[in-house]
């Protein structure tokens, strides 16, 4: 699984360097390939290729017409492109996202389970000030068995 925070860097080339502690997990369980998209523009995902392959799977199934589908859909491929690390374990994000999420700089590359969530730094930490967790989300993990 894909765990942690570790800090890196956006170059001026628009490369994120995948932290050594992620980048070896992904290489023995995922590959090179990569879908690098957001669903706000606030953020960047890192999907191994074969996480998002599952991902559109599932969307695939649901009817052509749905309204939530479409709408995440238009989100994630307006954001998105696929690309593939390079053997310094670099990776391109894609340039309107790189601008609307400010990744240049010092990022926080997060393990989310089976993808990488980028953040600009300082808004990583505005975000965790700004939306803490409340005693009602508690009782929704509890609720789900967390």
């Amino acid at each position: 699984m894909l765990r942690g925070n570790y800090m890196a860097t956006v170059d001026a080339k628009g490369r994120l360097k995948i932290p050594t502690a992620f980048k070896e997990f992904l290489d023995k369980n995922y590959g090179p390939d990569f879908f690098v998209t957001s669903i706000d523009g606030k953020s960047t995902h890192v999907y191994p290729f074969s996480v998002w392959r599952g991902f559109e799977d599932k969307l695939i199934a649901l009817p052509h017409m749905n309204r939530a589908r479409k709408k995440l859909l238009d989100r994630a491929n307006y954001w998105g492109q696929t690309v593939r690390a390079d053997a310094q374990g670099r990776l391109l994000i894609p340039a309107q996202l790189r601008a609307s999420a400010a990744m240049q700089g010092e990022v926080a590359v997060v393990g989310n389970l089976n993808y990488l969530d980028v953040w600009n730094a300082d808004r990583f930490r505005e975000q965790l000030e700004k939306d803490p967790l409340t005693p009602e989300d508690e009782k929704t993990l509890s609720d789900l068995g967390i």
